[in-house]
Order: structure tokens, then C-alpha cells, then sequence
């Protein structure tokens, strides 16, 4: 089965204030890390959202094709685009995504049948943007869009999907509280 990896970066980071993506985390931007991770794990790696602001990086960005439909566009333009069987989907807002987790749900994803296998963390907690989804999801995404159930939350449990418990929490950087607090150092945006 052939699996593809995509790093979702078409969101507003309206919380954050700047582009989450471009987040400068230790030497590298945040985005180019988990792409990277992604990439590692799958062979291939696209960027979905605005490909004129990513257009400086080496990645492939998918331009959504539905525009202010949020995350579930960006799945949907994922599963879409035909480069894999197996789609391991990410936010580009997890800064301490470990790889070997990543290979797990791919690897859990090639054995199972199930159509999306999702991560819930320690905590607890469920991440549909840390998750394999089969491209025969294609079809509920695009049900789900045309009547404007965005939720993604609604849309795993539509599907259903698979849950793997990691044995640490994941953590999303959204505002520069939490940006900070994963620096333990003061803010210095990038421009």
C-alpha cells in the first residue's frame, strides 16, 4: 500500500497572531520539522494550503480545494490529490510529534482495515490531525463539506475511526503563551 504524508498549514493562526508554520522552533521552522518527520516516515510529504506563502520552501504545496472550509478541506484536498492508498495527516502545530509515533499509525494502518486510524494521546486527548486516513474516506470528507459538518471531531466518529493510545502527550502550539511555554524563553516572532 502506498502511503503519502501531508503537513496541514492553510489555517488563519488568528490565536497565535502569526503564521504557526513559520514558527522558529530551535534552528529550523516549525513546518519544515514535522514535514520533514512526515517525510521520513512516508517517502513523500506535501504542504496543504496557500502555496504562494510557502512558496520559498522545499515542499510541495496543494492549494485547498475548497477555501474557508478549515481543516476538513485541507483532508480532503489530501486524499484528493491520489499519491498515496495510506495518508498520514498532520497539523503543522505540533512541535514534539515524534517520528517513531508517526510510523506506528502508518504501520497500524497498512495491517488494519480500518479507514482512519487516530491518535488520542496521555492525555487524553484526540488528535484527527495526527492521524492515517485511507482514501476511501474521500467521499465522507466530501459529504460532511457539501453540508457544512466541519467538525472534525464528527468526522472521525463518522467514519469510524481507530484510536492508538501514545504513551505521551501532543501538545499544539496555538497561542504565544503556549509558544512560549514550549520555549521556556520569551517571544521572538519571526518576520
Amino acid at each position: 500500500m502506498q502511503a503519502a504524508g501531508f503537513v496541514l498549514v492553510g489555517g488563519r493562526s488568528s490565536r497565535m497572531g502569526q503564521d504557526k508554520a513559520r514558527l522558529r522552533i530551535g534552528t529550523r521552522l516549525l513546518v519544515e520539522d514535522i514535514a520533514g518527520k512526515v517525510a521520513n516516515v512516508t517517502g513523500r510529504v506535501a504542504l496543504v494550503g496557500p502555496p504562494e506563502r510557502y512558496a520559498d520552501l522545499a515542499f510541495e504545496c496543494l492549494r485547498d480545494l475548497r477555501q474557508g472550509f478549515g481543516p476538513l478541506a485541507g483532508i480532503e484536498t489530501a486524499l484528493a490529490s491520489g499519491y498515496g492508498e495510506l495518508n498520514l495527516i498532520t497539523g503543522c502545530d505540533m512541535p514534539d510529534l515524534p517520528q517513531d509515533w508517526l510510523e506506528k499509525l502508518v504501520s497500524t494502518a497498512r495491517r488494519t482495515r480500518a479507514l482512519c486510524v487516530v491518535t488520542r494521546d496521555a492525555a487524553g486527548k484526540v488528535h484527527p490531525l495526527c492521524a492515517v486516513y485511507r482514501t476511501e474516506c474521500l467521499p465522507f470528507a466530501r459529504r460532511a463539506l457539501a453540508a457544512r459538518r466541519l467538525k472534525l471531531f464528527d468526522f472521525i466518529r463518522e467514519l469510524p475511526a481507530v484510536e492508538m493510545h501514545a504513551c505521551c502527550i501532543i501538545g499544539n502550539l496555538n497561542t504565544p503563551q503556549e509558544l512560549a511555554a514550549h520555549a521556556g524563553r520569551p517571544i521572538h516572532p519571526l518576520h
